[in-house]
């Protein structure tokens, strides 16, 4: 059937406009406010723990830990890379027998990436991507990363709560590994899949990993 071609031409505008409304719509949604934004340091409360969840081991613990970063400041943020991680920093890291070890952290900057917000929590739930460790100790050595060993693109999921200002790396939802593991009493393997955890002393049980950002940061997606 002819149609008048100012009809169709109406509907094209009229469609385009849909179209665009959508994708502005679906582009405000993605926007994260930040405040007060800038550098902030994070320390854990508890003993950090590198489990060996393939063999049911660990290695190591260390106590303290501690992150630097540096987060966006303002509205209108992209939550991929709000955070940037700078700095992650491992002490007093023992295993069996007394062994020590030296954990340093590369593939720096980390980048804390945030993707759903929960306004009647103030809990926004993300991830740390980028991460990559490396366990030196005697007759013990290995790298802690995601998908190979010089992949740099370790992952572990977090949450942030605005009202306590504690980031959590959860015990869940990672992709580490251990890899170019070499001697640690064939213990560990490397493949072997890690996740980074709080052990309770008292209990031996685990936790995510809880780290208090100071100053505080409130992050919220409008």
């Amino acid at each position: 059937m002819w149609k008048h071609p100012g009809i169709a031409l109406l509907a094209t505008a009229a469609a385009a406009l849909t179209i665009g409304l959508g994708a502005s719509r679906a582009l405000a949604a993605t926007t994260w406010t930040v405040t007060p934004g800038g550098n902030v340091t994070a320390t854990s409360a508890g003993q950090m723990i590198l489990v060996d969840t393939t063999a049911n081991q660990f290695l190591p613990e260390c106590k303290p830990t501690s992150l630097k970063a540096t987060f966006k400041n303002g509205g209108g943020q992209s939550g991929a890379g709000i955070g940037s991680i700078t700095s992650a920093t491992f002490s007093n890291c023992v295993w069996v027998l007394s062994y020590t070890f030296t954990l340093t952290s590369s593939g720096l900057p980390w980048q804390l990436n945030v993707r759903q917000y929960d306004p009647s929590t103030g809990v926004t739930t993300g991830t740390i991507t980028g991460i990559h460790i490396t366990i030196a100790g005697s007759d013990c050595g290995a790298v802690v990363d995601g998908t190979g060993a010089n992949a740099d693109n370790g992952q572990v999921d977090v949450t942030y709560t605005n009202s306590t200002h504690k980031l959590k790396m959860l015990t869940t939802g990672g992709n580490l590994h251990y890899y170019d593991v070499i001697g640690c009493l064939s213990l560990v393997n490397s493949g072997d899949a890690a996740e980074i955890a709080a052990i309770s002393k008292g209990t031996g049980k685990l936790s995510a990993l809880t780290y208090t950002v100071s100053p505080a940061q409130t992050i919220t997606k409008p």
